[in-house]
């Protein structure tokens, strides 16, 4: 019998961990290491335990006051490895309680990771832990993979568009037939930790009296709390104005060192936190290109063969997805301007274009049960397959040929 193999997940804000074939990660802690530092500011290293004086996740969060606090992973790519391997070791042996020799292990990575990074990544598992095969699965694909659990999905293919919104950094991933299409990503700037920012300033402005020590972890619980996308932000804020008392919420809290309770309104920023994706220039000037309009250009730059597919198949990935009615506001909006740059084609063929009138572009725009961690799922899902042990990078195979082993993948196949 084989040992379930081993998934974990690292996002930028949170690592999800568990063992294939379960349908939710075991953990999920933020991303965050806390090691003792010395007055220079470098890190201590003493011979004896005093290197094992470090913690990981919320852990790490509760000794921020005695430890230095560092996020290993900065908008999805590994920058800190040597924190990147104390957190490895603590998900392994404190979480999951697992010998990593016996089981083998399917670790994610963001779109367009460098070979370098995907080689020193197999250095460490190899290495370090000891472990008998590892896989290092693209997020995007598996994302995919989880949306066949989908009722809306009629057939499972590894073609889509996958958009994953995490707590750092969003991506809009064209996959076909497995394989990333890396000329047409596209990054926006924006995603969980933006919107939590936005609901905060957007309760500062109005005065309600949360306090500052507390003001972000209370921006992060509306947001996730009361959150939604409206279909038209003229007509919501006319809704809100004339019958606050229907649409306005309430949030109580209790101050940590006084005790006294406050209680505070939250009215607008219900529908202006997301709104943030779908109209970005309410929330900064730097980046004003809406979701929509970043996930036609994606396509459009994509081969002419594959767009129909890509189309067809959006698929939503990551928390920052999870936001009631997000998914049918943006098919409403990829689909209107699909819809307009085919009219407009036609109106310019003239009789032409009448006589060979195009077949409209579906345009689908896939939500699941298991969003939220929708990565870590299809890894558990592909990796409770046989085929996954045939497609790993074996323990004898770094042996002879080193960490380059690791620079490719071979693809599952959409079949299973």
């Amino acid at each position: 019998m084989q040992k379930p193999s081993v998934v974990i997940d690292n996002g930028t804000g949170y690592t999800k961990m568990g063992y294939a074939g379960n349908c939710e990660p075991q953990y999920i802690v933020p991303t965050v290491v806390a090691s003792r530092a010395l007055k220079g500011g470098q890190e201590a290293t003493v011979d004896g335990v005093d290197d094992l004086d470090f913690y990981i996740g919320n852990e790490a969060l509760a000794h921020a006051t005695t430890h230095q606090v560092n996020y290993p992973i900065r908008h999805g790519l590994i920058e800190n490895w040597d924190n990147m391997e104390r957190l490895w070791q603590r998900c392994l042996f404190k979480y999951l309680r697992c010998e990593p020799e016996e089981h083998h292990v399917l670790l994610t990575e963001p779109p367009l990771n460098t070979p370098e990074n995907r080689e020193l990544t197999a250095e460490i598992m190899f290495e370090t832990f000891n472990v008998p095969g590892l896989y290092i699965a693209v997020q995007a694909v598996l994302a995919l993979a989880a949306s066949w659990t989908s009722k809306n999905v009629k057939e499972r293919t590894l073609t889509g568009t996958v958009i994953d919104s995490g707590d750092g950094v969003t991506h809009v991933i064209p996959v076909a037939e497995g394989y990333v299409i890396g000329s047409c990503i596209k990054h926006i700037p924006l995603a969980g930790r933006d919107i939590t920012a936005f609901v905060h300033r957007l309760l500062r402005e109005r005065g309600e009296p949360v306090p500052a020590e507390d003001a972000l972890e209370v921006a992060k619980r509306i947001k996730e709390m009361h959150s939604y996308v409206c279909p038209d932000l003229a007509k919501e804020f006319a809704k809100y104005d004339s019958d606050p008392a229907k649409y306005f919420r309430t949030y109580e809290g209790q101050h940590k060192r006084t005790k006294q309770p406050w209680v505070a309104d939250v009215g607008y920023e219900r529908f202006l936190g997301p709104e943030i994706f779908f109209n970005p220039e309410i929330f900064s000037s730097d980046f004003l290109t809406p979701l929509p309009d970043v996930v036609d250009e994606s396509i459009v730059k994509c081969p002419i063969d594959t767009r129909r597919g890509l189309y067809k198949n959006i698929v939503l990935s990551g928390g920052s997805t999870m936001f009631k009615d997000f998914g049918r506001r943006l098919q409403r909006d990829v689909k209107k301007r699909v819809d307009a740059r085919l009219d407009a084609n036609v109106k310019r063929l003239g009789s032409l274009g009448k006589q060979a009138q195009p077949q409209k572009i579906d345009v689908s725009v896939i939500s699941h049960q298991m969003q939220r961690f929708a990565v870590w799922f299809g890894g558990s899902m592909l990796s409770s397959t046989g085929e996954f042990f045939r497609v790993c990078h074996t323990r004898a195979q770094y042996e002879e040929e080193g960490p380059r082993v690791a620079r490719h993948n071979a693809v599952f196949s959409a079949q299973m």
